[in-house]
């Protein structure tokens, strides 16, 4: 195995892995935190032919970046997940692992050495596979039910300002604007989450405020509002949802 990258320092083969469906290119970047108590503990994990999970890239809190499965192999990171009505994410994706305790182990911050090593591998891979800026993920945009990585520490406006991942332009919030919750139902709620979809969030169009519209407005708060996740589509939010249209249009 070959480093696909010149900015890695070691590769760890894993052997969970397969090829990716009918010969796909990679059109996603998935960041994920690895949730566990080291980065030590992390890779075994990632390479034990018993745990089945892996990712393409693991990069340490020192900068240090490993490379642990080919990029033109599907890595198993992604899991059940949807975006953009597409559910075999792996297959479209390359997972990379960012070592961090997350919420299990109280959310570290991430070093800045390691956010710039994760930007900077970003922006190779995004260059060498044609990957736009708005299709750079967080594991909790496509599994919103089930993740929240790489949490709400995570500087996605700093990411944002060096090309790497969607950021609204937001208009002035109406005083007016209207507030949804959890067991709100009709017409409103249709089109908060048609707009949910076409930004690509897994929702369904109910008309009924549920657990999962209440997971997914969550998943945008902690990656756009991360001071304030509650769930709520309060009426900052709904401003965020829709400069999210506009731009990934």
């Amino acid at each position: 195995m070959q480093a696909d990258s010149a900015l890695v320092t070691k590769i760890v083969p894993s052997p969970n892995l397969g090829p990716r469906k009918t010969d796909l290119r990679p059109s996603l970047i998935m960041l994920h935190y690895t949730g566990m108590e080291s980065g030590v503990a992390a890779l075994a994990l990632l390479t034990n032919p018993l745990s089945e999970v892996s990712c393409h890239y693991i990069v340490w809190e020192d900068g240090r970046i490993f490379q642990l499965v080919p990029e033109a192999a599907r890595a198993w990171h992604a899991g059940r997940g949807s975006w953009k009505g597409e559910t075999d994410i792996n297959s479209h994706s390359i997972g990379i692992e960012i070592v961090n305790g997350g919420h299990s182990f109280g959310l570290p911050p991430y070093p800045a050495v390691q956010i710039q090593a994760v930007m900077d591998l970003c922006k190779d891979i995004m260059q060498r596979h044609t990957i736009p800026p708005c299709n750079v993920l967080a594991h909790s945009d496509t599994a919103p039910t089930r993740k929240q990585d790489p949490g709400e520490h995570f500087p996605w406006a700093l990411l944002a300002q060096h090309g790497i991942g969607l950021w609204p332009t937001i208009e002035p919030t109406p005083a007016a604007m209207p507030s949804y919750q959890q067991g709100d139902e009709g017409q409103p709620i249709r089109a908060l989450q048609a707009l949910l979809a076409m930004i690509g969030y897994p929702v369904q169009i109910t008309g009924v405020y549920d657990e999962i519209t209440t997971s997914i407005i969550s998943a945008v708060q902690r990656r756009y509002r991360p001071d304030t996740i509650t769930g709520h589509a309060d009426p900052a939010t709904l401003a965020v949802l829709k400069g999210l249209a506009q731009s990934s249009r």
